[in-house]
């Protein structure tokens, strides 16, 4: 339809743009984004729709994308994205001439965009935005009501977009200079992959330092704050614009590289992924749904995966008010604060199904259904997929049913894994994933069986006793916690509330769903045990360090009677930690000097490690001694300001500011205030201690940080018990507690002390990962033989407390290790650290840091680990091996 502008009657000849008000359609800043709004507020004004906007040509001119408007939603621009070939916008845009449509979506060529809010609007009008004969963009106008625009308004439109042409030429040619930064600052923050790629933060740190720690490092809220002129700025500074372009380019490289192991190893897993279920994901203090250990060892988990590409899309709910923030009185107790999480200012979109909608799953019990949309995480090649209860339809509570991370009682937490596990699933199959392989990452996600049963069930005609074996077969489940109180149990009648409806999908009776989370299945008196669950229906179980695989097939060979305790079904693979994310940048630099400029690539194998024993002595220790001053900063300033928060005395506040010295030995104690992880243990002989601290020859130090569980009262009170330490006259300075442990303060602990402390009452401790980012970084362990450490021991890469004995009786089994630890505090760490040599260098303890980098390094590795995974339970899980033989 091609109509000629001849402008005839009065009510034409009002539709007409002037040249003063053409003029005055530039913004006076020259931003083009103000100038793109103010064509589509005059346009609507003057032709009485409901919605205008502007899609402008990108530079490949194949795409258009949404630039300005007036109706549809806000946010949608700089999202709303498509080709020549698909919607109507790219319709008007191959045909060069105008498309009027009185029902868009009845059109062949519609397009939903649901982030759009198009769903209002029916009649559509769109005219070329030409530039000569060139094309530049798309004017649309919508209404609400479906209409038949008339041939003069069509012929006044034509005549506006011409007027118009030149302006939108211009506003587009500034756009592209300036956006490219823009748009390729803002592909780097909705990826992850920048928060553990050497010097992947400095693109943004660089372009405003201040802004970029108040914002606590993240990206998108950095980019939401940057004024559009300092944007214009950097996209004319060339080093700062060659920068954002090179990561950029390292971005898109590695997405779209296929030289990885996984493309060796993986091939069974390309077309039917694992899908792997955490309840929380610590990736970055940017995005708080973590409380700890467990949600960090996920968050390694799925980066190093994406490292070694391994086909795999993680399950999590996303935590609008995450864990609590940690604030201290003046007393020292532990005060929990839940802040709202922001989730336009995190790396979020919503996912989409197979029918190009956002998908909202729902699930039905016997008191109603329950829904949750779904958002869509990039952790570099992984997809991280988080369920949303805060939705329109749910009931009150069940809207903040995904609030909080680990909060509200049994009803709560039973509803959050039924979403987790359920809902994951449902998730799953309405985005078109058909996964080969379930990974149970913990009990908390084990209904997820019994939802892949009922939907084998009734796809391939089965009973429920063949879909078990078949689901079983493909799932893989980690258990992560030797401490009784760590494994969920509900009662038997909350179950049969919320699995009632998926029961009658399985075909089973009341009394078999409750005996399928038993160990005992017809005691009625036993609760209902998602660990128990979790083991009966995956083939492949395992604990998280040797030692744990021997407590948990103690624990749980009740399940299997009859059968030796080395024969029960469960293994155990080591916990590791993903490298890039926990290692130093200048640790980083002097790795990539001796070990090879890509030396992280193969960080899993033993032979990339020997090399560190050429490192000069000297340049590792100021390495190290440089990382040290750098925490020792970040310690004063935190301690301080905490304390002029709490309102503690300017002495104080005077003392904490001069805190630690960078002479003395400094040890770190970061982890969960749990009894049995026993933070006071340095304190049961408080004079020694004092000694020790104030020795005027070779002084200690200590920094504590850590949470409690909001509902564990010993916790906080052995908390409040350290705090009362850090306050006492004889400690002040020389011992600290940091508030608001978080893995931007276990960064700094973990890269500058000389020593990590850990002594969990044996055998409590499953794995332990915090000292293994210490070992990357030079620090060296000092810790009871519990965990990864009872393993990775061999005398000369570390300290030892005790020698892996145990007792009955907590009393003695505590005074022996608190023994123990002050023999090899002041036998063999003390000493070795303060043996210098003529140029002052402690040659015996760097030989020490050098050693356990040599051994450690590539052992407690979350390449290693995710390696061992894929060999030993997905390829096999998904039934990928080339031989296998019955025992």
């Amino acid at each position: 339809m091609i109509v000629e502008a001849t402008p005839g009657s009065t009510d034409e000849r009002s539709l007409l743009l002037t040249l003063e008000e053409i003029s005055h359609l530039a913004a006076h800043d020259g931003e083009p984004t103000a100038t793109l709004q103010n064509i589509v507020q005059l346009i609507q004004g003057r032709f009485r729709t409901d919605v205008c906007s502007v899609y402008l040509l990108e530079p490949d001119r194949a795409h258009l994308v949404l630039a300005a408007t007036v109706g549809l939603r806000a946010e949608s621009v700089g999202k709303v994205r498509m080709s020549l070939k698909e919607g109507l916008a790219g319709l008007v845009a191959e045909r060069l001439e105008p498309v009027v449509v009185a029902d868009a979506t009845s059109h062949p060529r519609f397009k939903y965009f649901e982030e759009a809010g198009e769903d209002l609007y029916h009649s559509f009008l769109g005219i070329p935005l030409l530039d000569g004969n060139l094309i530049q963009g798309v004017l649309v106008v919508q209404t609400a009501e479906p209409r038949t625009f008339s041939e003069a308004e069509v012929r006044m439109l034509v005549a506006a977009s011409r007027q118009l042409g030149s302006v939108v030429c211009e506003a587009r040619a500034q756009q592209q200079f300036t956006s490219r930064a823009h748009e390729r600052l803002w592909d780097l923050a909705r990826n992850l992959w920048w928060s553990w790629y050497p010097n992947g933060a400095d693109v943004f740190r660089e372009i405003d330092p201040v802004l970029w720690g108040e914002v606590r490092h993240n990206p998108v809220a950095f980019l939401k704050q940057i004024p559009y002129k300092q944007l214009e700025e950097l996209a004319g500074q060339i080093m700062q614009n060659g920068r954002i372009n090179h990561e950029h380019r390292r971005l898109q490289e590695y997405l779209r590289s296929e030289k990885t192991w996984g493309a060796t190893h993986c091939g069974v897993l390309r077309a039917r992924p694992v899908a792997y279920f955490s309840a929380e994901f610590g990736l970055h203090e940017s995005m708080p749904i973590y409380s700890g250990g467990l949600g960090v060892l996920a968050g390694d988990h799925i980066k190093s995966a994406s490292d070694l590409g391994i086909p795999l899309v993680a399950v999590g709910l996303l935590y609008k008010e995450g864990y609590f923030r940690q604030r201290i009185d003046q007393t020292g107790l532990q005060q929990e604060e839940y802040l709202r999480v922001k989730t336009e200012e995190l790396p979020l979109e919503l996912a989409v199904g197979k029918d190009g909608r956002p998908v909202e799953i729902r699930i039905h019990t016997r008191g109603g259904s329950l829904a949750a949309r779904v958002w869509k995480v990039a952790v570099g090649r992984t997809t991280l997929l988080l369920l949303d209860s805060d939705v329109e339809g749910n009931a009150a509570e069940d809207r903040e049913l995904t609030a909080r991370l680990y909060g509200g009682d049994n009803r709560v937490r039973i509803r959050q894994e039924l979403l987790l596990g359920v809902g994951g699933v449902h998730a799953l199959r309405a985005m078109g994933i058909q996964p080969g392989v379930l990974h149970l990452n913990e009990g908390h996600s084990a209904f997820a069986p019994l939802e892949v049963m009922r939907e084998r069930m009734a796809s391939e005609g089965i009973g429920f006793d063949e879909a078990a074996r078949r689901v079983s077969r493909m799932t893989v489940f980690t258990t992560h916690t030797p401490v009784p109180a760590g494994h969920d149990r509900f009662s038997p009648e909350l179950v049969e509330e919320h699995l009632g409806p998926l029961r009658d999908g399985l075909g089973i009776s009341y009394e078999h769903l409750v005996g399928l989370g038993r160990v005992n299945p017809w005691d009625g008196g036993e609760e209902f045990c998602m660990t128990v669950l979790a083991l009966k229906h995956s083939r492949r179980a395992n604990a998280v360090s040797s030692l744990h695989g021997e407590v948990s097939r103690s624990m749980w060979s009740c399940m299997w009677p009859g059968r030796p305790e080395d024969e029960v079904p469960i293994g155990h693979i080591t916990n590791g930690v993903h490298v890039l994310t926990w290692l130093a940048p200048a640790m980083h630099q002097t790795y990539s000097r001796y070990l090879g400029p890509n030396w992280f690539v193969r960080s899993g194998e033993p032979e990339v490690w020997g090399e560190i024993e050429g490192v000069d002595d000297g340049e590792l220790w100021e390495t190290h001694v440089a990382l040290k001053a750098r925490l020792i900063s970040f310690v004063r300033k935190a301690a301080a300001r905490q304390a002029v928060r709490r309102g503690e005395s300017q002495e104080v506040v005077e003392q904490l500011c001069r805190a630690m010295s960078l002479d003395a030995l400094t040890i770190g104690f970061a982890r969960r205030f749990a009894t049995y992880k026993r933070a006071n243990l340095l304190f049961h002989d408080l004079e020694r201690m004092v000694e020790l601290v104030n020795d005027s020859r070779r002084p200690i130090q200590i920094v504590f940080a850590g949470k409690a569980h909001p509902r564990d009262w010993p916790g906080k009170e052995m908390l409040r018990e350290i705090f009362k330490v850090t306050r006492d006259p004889r400690f002040l300075g020389k011992v600290v507690f940091l508030e608001n442990y978080d893995i931007n303060v276990a960064r700094h602990l973990i890269q500058g002390v000389d020593v990590w402390l850990n002594n969990p009452r044996r055998p409590l401790e499953a794995s332990g990962t915090s000292g293994q980012k210490v070992v990357l970084n030079g620090g060296l362990n000092l810790s009871v033989l519990d965990g990864w450490w009872a393993e990775a021991y061999d005398g000369e890469n570390g300290f030892a407390i005790g020698h892996g004995e145990t007792h009955s009786n907590l009393e003695i089994h505590d005074r022996r290790d608190t023994e123990a630890l002050m023999e090899t505090l002041t036998r063999e760490v003390i000493p070795l650290y303060y043996q210098r040599d003529p140029d002052g260098l402690p040659r015996a303890w760097v030989a020490r840091m050098k050693r356990a980098i040599r051994t450690l390094g590539w052992r407690f590795n979350a390449d290693r680990m995710v390696m061992d995974y894929v060999r030993h339970c997905y390829v096999p899980a998904a039934g990928g091996t080339s031989s296998a033989m019955p025992r």
